[in-house]
C-alpha cells in the first residue's frame, strides 16, 4: 500500500490516502493513528491568555501538579510547554511501569503528521483512536513474556530487523493474529509497517475492552491514547 501513496500530476498523495482509507473502511470499527489526534490546550484555547504560569484551565493546572510532583521527587524534569505538548505525553513519561518519552504533539517531528491526520479526519466519518506503538508493543509483549530488550530496541538499526522477526514469531505462536508470510516479511523489513500492525492490534484490544480507562484525575477534555492492559486475554 505504501508504494501506492504518492502524488501523481494534479492528484495529491492525501487524496489517494483518503480514498484508500474509505475503500478499506466498509467494515472498520476503528481507524487507529500513531500520531496525535488532539492538539495541545494552548493551541485551541479561545480565552484571553494570562500566560501558563497563572492559567486556571484544568489541563494547565494538571500539568503544573504533575511538574511539581516530579520536582519534589528530585527527578530531572524540564518545565513543560503547553503549546507543544499535551497532558498525555507527561503522563506516559512518569506514571507507568516504564518511562515512555512520547514526542510532543506539536514538536518538529510530529507537527506535520499531526496536521495531516487532522486534515484527513475532517473528511472521514470513522471512529478514530490514537495509539503509541512503542507502549502498545511493550504491554502486548510483556503479556506474552517476550524478551524486554526486543521490545525496547526493535527499531534499532543494528539488530532491529532480527528483533522484529522474533517478536512477530512469538505473536504468531501465541495465535494473537494470522499473518501471511509476505506480510511478515514486510513488517520485518519495514518498521513503519510493523508499527501499523501494532496499531491494528491495539484497535482489536480496544474493541474487546482490553485497553485502560483514563485516570480519574485526568482532564476530562484532554486527548488520550489507547493503552493495552497489563494482563491481556487472547
Amino acid at each position: 500500500m505504501q508504494d501506492r501513496i504518492h502524488a501523481a500530476g494534479d492528484i495529491s498523495s492525501d487524496l489517494i490516502l483518503f480514498e484508500e482509507i474509505v475503500h478499506r473502511s466498509l467494515k472498520t470499527e476503528y481507524l487507529a493513528y500513531n500520531v496525535p489526534l488532539t492538539l495541545p490546550k494552548c493551541m485551541t484555547c479561545k480565552l484571553r491568555c494570562p500566560g501558563y504560569e497563572t492559567c486556571k484551565e484544568e489541563e494547565i493546572l494538571w500539568m503544573w501538579e504533575n511538574y511539581r510532583k516530579r520536582e519534589s521527587e528530585k527527578s530531572r524534569h524540564k518545565l513543560f510547554t503547553p503549546y507543544t505538548e499535551r497532558c498525555v505525553e507527561q503522563y506516559l513519561s512518569g506514571e507507568l511501569e516504564e518511562a515512555f518519552q512520547m514526542q510532543h504533539a506539536m514538536g518538529a517531528n510530529l507537527a506535520p503528521l499531526t496536521a495531516r491526520a487532522h486534515f484527513l479526519n475532517r473528511r472521514l466519518n470513522l471512529k478514530t483512536i490514537e495509539v503509541y506503538p512503542k507502549l502498545s508493543l511493550w504491554r502486548i509483549g510483556r503479556a506474552l513474556n517476550i524478551q524486554k530488550s526486543y521490545l525496547r530496541f526493535h527499531k534499532h538499526q543494528i539488530g532491529g530487523l532480527e528483533m522484529r522477526q522474533a517478536i512477530i514469531k512469538e505473536l504468531v505462536n501465541h495465535k494473537t493474529a494470522f499473518i501471511y508470510d509476505q506480510d511478515i516479511r514486510l513488517m520485518v523489513d519495514n518498521s513503519h509497517a510493523f508499527d501499523a500492525f501494532i496499531c491494528a492490534l491495539t484497535a482489536v484490544l480496544k474493541f474487546t475492552g482490553q485497553c485502560e480507562k483514563r485516570p480519574r484525575n485526568f482532564p476530562a477534555d484532554e486527548g488520550w491514547i489507547e493503552i493495552p492492559k497489563e494482563v491481556i486475554v487472547w
